[in-house]
């Protein structure tokens, strides 16, 4: 990318990146008025099983809940980052680990915040949404835009000024009689 895109591919990332950020801390770090509170779950996949339990139409909002509400850092810390040539393997595992650590980071936040518990099948399905987003937009947009960036590189090596043909040859001349 250009200079100035690659800029404001930064600046933008970062800003919705930070909004983003901003509205996950507003819903998941407020105190809930409630009359009980569950105990915490630090066994993985009991909360997701106990939500099977419950009908398919309530598991399915539940799950569907843990996996939305970071996915969209899948896509936002790459862009934030706005690196074009990246290997994907790296960019992935990068990705995951930073969704991973924030994660991680609003669950102990949650811990001294009234009304909110501690639930490991919510680390680990906020960073399987943080996965599935990467893996289904990144990639194909990184190509796309590498493309691009290719087809403007063409066009602009065709739009260089035409050379002035070949240079000329002066014929030899032959030593005089």
């Amino acid at each position: 990318m250009g200079g100035d895109t690659a800029i404001r591919f930064r600046v933008g990332g970062s800003v919705l990146l930070v909004a983003h950020l901003l509205i996950v801390g507003w819903l998941t770090l407020r105190p809930l008025d409630v009359m009980w509170v569950t105990a915490s779950n630090f066994t993985p996949f009991a909360g997701i099983r106990a939500d099977l339990g419950m009908g398919a139409v309530e598991a399915m909002r539940r799950i569907g809940e843990g996996l939305a509400l970071l996915a969209p850092l899948g896509v936002l810390l790459p862009l934030a980052g706005g690196r074009l040539h990246v290997s994907p393997w790296l960019s992935f595992a990068r990705t995951v680990a930073a969704g991973a650590l924030i994660s991680l980071a609003v669950e102990l936040l949650q811990t001294g915040v009234p009304g909110q518990v501690v639930d490991i099948d919510s680390l680990l399905l906020n960073t399987a949404g943080v996965a599935l987003a990467h893996l289904a937009v990144v990639p194909a947009v990184r190509a796309g835009l590498r493309r691009r960036q290719e087809k403007r590189a063409v066009s602009a090596l065709l739009r260089e000024e035409p050379s002035q043909g070949a240079t000329p040859t002066i014929p030899r001349v032959g030593i005089a009689p």
